[in-house]
């Protein structure tokens, strides 16, 4: 018995080696996996929508950092940004319309289209390039409605305006450059669909 007893404890260290040499590299390798296997955020951070804006507008994005910082520095990162085209006219009073591609991290692209009549400072008739940076939208659903332009919100800089349209807790941030920036300087709402319309309203 005794000997027996000698036999186990001299066979249990080397047991006990060969199980740590065989399951140690597994267990930190899943340590390691664990560490660096993050999951993708779900917004966008200015420098991704700064190189987006700087592709999309191209050479008449100049004042585009400086208003991408104060829509960053008011609302965050959003979690979802439009880029598409817009035409409108006005006198004093007017209607605009426009097309283009919803970006989300989470729940794909999407082809969306607004429309929405303007009351303002702006004359004319023209077509302009538009980005809208989107915030707190719980579901793609939530951005087909109508979004009032929140008072005192326009923001002019260097070519490049932006004004902040809102409904319940998301917020839709429209970014113009050029000629059409002007637009940005106006209230008004915008009426988001799956499709198009001629119907501002």
């Amino acid at each position: 018995m005794a000997h027996m007893s000698r036999l186990i404890l001299s066979i249990l260290p080397a047991a006990a080696v060969i199980l740590l040499l065989s399951v140690g590299p597994k267990i930190a390798f899943a340590q390691a996996t664990t560490n660096t296997q993050t999951p993708p955020a779900n917004t966008y951070d200015q420098d991704q929508i700064l190189q987006t804006g700087h592709q999309f507008f191209g050479s008449v994005s100049g004042g585009l950092a400086s208003v991408l910082e104060r829509a960053f520095a008011s609302y965050g990162e959003p979690n979802g940004y439009i880029l598409g085209e817009e035409g409108s006219g006005a006198f004093v009073a007017g209607a605009r319309f426009g097309e283009g591609q919803l970006y989300t991290r989470n729940a794909g692209n999407h082809k969306i289209f607004w429309q929405g009549p303007s009351i303002g400072f702006d004359f004319g008739a023209d077509g302009a390039r538009v980005m809208m940076l989107i915030y707190n939208l719980p579901s793609i659903d939530r951005v087909y409605d109508r979004f009032s332009g929140v008072n005192g919100s326009a923001y002019l800089v260097g070519g490049v305006g932006m004004t902040v349209l809102a409904k319940d807790s998301v917020f839709v941030v429209p970014i113009k450059a050029g000629v059409g920036a002007r637009l940005g300087l106006n209230l008004g709402y915008l009426k988001f669909t799956r499709e198009p319309t001629w119907n501002p309203f």
